[in-house]
């Protein structure tokens, strides 16, 4: 396993096996400053930055949270229109970086253009890590989504897992490049229009994952011990914001929907469900008091995962 140190977290495809490994049992050790709402001073001489050119409510609060239980300092944008990328000048990427990187130690950085973080690790002195990339991947989310798993199976391995929805979404990207190091089987179920790309089945195939697809939820919801759902009622995530409105029309079919009475007919007693949220109908807020709920553990664990990243990758945790 390669050191974290100055290390950017850009892409599960970058991970081996280990990495998992070494994060889960930093996790292990600074949980309880998060849940038991404690700070450390273990990053007290160090400042984050949070580069948000999209709304964003857990990613960028819960890393913002993780610094500030480090005892680190915290400073950045929420709102790319209020900087200079955003107005007339639509400063670039690597302009941008060139001079957030003497503001802080480590830039947090989610963006509506695939692959910008990835072009901000190219010109930056400090480690960027990727919040979610237009279609792209959101290795954070997905990290905690394996964490929640792997705290309440104690394993990764020999799990089958149900993913629904839009196939295009950054979080289904970093699941698919995760279970190739793992012993995981994966049932997927999306819209015609928001499936993924050839491309991206194949090379999962290539890596030995084992991936079938369905038609709707209730044709494998049997099978799984892990549901991830996502919304098909769905914004653009090319654009850096879309906002609601009085035309914003649509309903989720049955055929991606998980339902507390599915839960209680289909799946198996032991099921678990994970969402990253927001929601829309995909997952009736009646589930939520069902024991297969694990949507508001996993955005906790969330602080507690960005705050073993950003000790590792600044070298407070090795």
């Amino acid at each position: 396993m390669r050191s974290f140190i100055g290390r950017d977290i850009l892409s599960l495809k970058d991970f081996e096996r280990d990495d998992y490994t070494r994060i889960f049992e930093v996790c292990e050790k600074l949980a309880p400053h998060a849940h038991n709402r404690r700070n450390t001073d273990l990053c007290k001489d160090k400042t984050l930055l949070t580069a948000f050119y999209q709304p964003s409510t857990r990613t960028r609060m819960s890393t913002e949270a993780a610094m500030h239980r480090l005892g680190g300092h915290v400073l950045g944008f929420s709102d790319s229109k209020m900087t200079r990328a955003g107005d007339f000048y639509q400063e670039s990427i690597k302009d941008t970086v060139r001079m957030l990187e003497y503001y802080a130690d480590v830039i947090a950085m989610r963006h509506f253009q695939l692959g910008a973080p990835h072009e901000a690790a190219k010109y930056s002195s400090v480690p960027i890590i990727n919040c979610g990339d237009g279609w792209g991947e959101h290795p954070t989310q997905v990290l905690t989504d394996l964490y929640t798993i792997w705290r309440e199976r104690g394993t990764l391995d020999g799990l089958r897992w149900l993913c629904v929805g839009d196939h295009r979404m950054r979080t289904m990207h970093s699941i698919g490049h995760a279970a190739t190091q793992f012993d995981m089987e994966l049932d997927v179920v999306y819209p015609p229009d928001m499936a993924p790309t050839a491309e991206f089945k194949q090379e999962l195939r290539d890596r030995n994952v084992r991936y079938n697809e369905w038609k709707s939820t209730s044709e494998c919801i049997d099978k799984a011990d892990v549901i991830y759902i996502e919304p098909v009622v769905q914004a653009d995530y090319t654009k850096s914001r879309v906002d609601a409105t009085d035309t914003k029309k649509g309903t989720t079919p049955p055929e991606y929907q998980i339902t507390r009475k599915m839960m209680l007919e289909q799946a198996k007693r032991d099921a678990i469900i994970l969402h990253s949220l927001p929601r829309m109908d995909e997952l009736p807020v009646d589930v939520d008091g069902t024991r297969h709920a694990r949507y508001w553990i996993e955005a906790s664990n969330g602080v507690v995962l960005r705050m073993a990243l950003i000790a590792l990758v600044l070298g407070r945790a090795e």
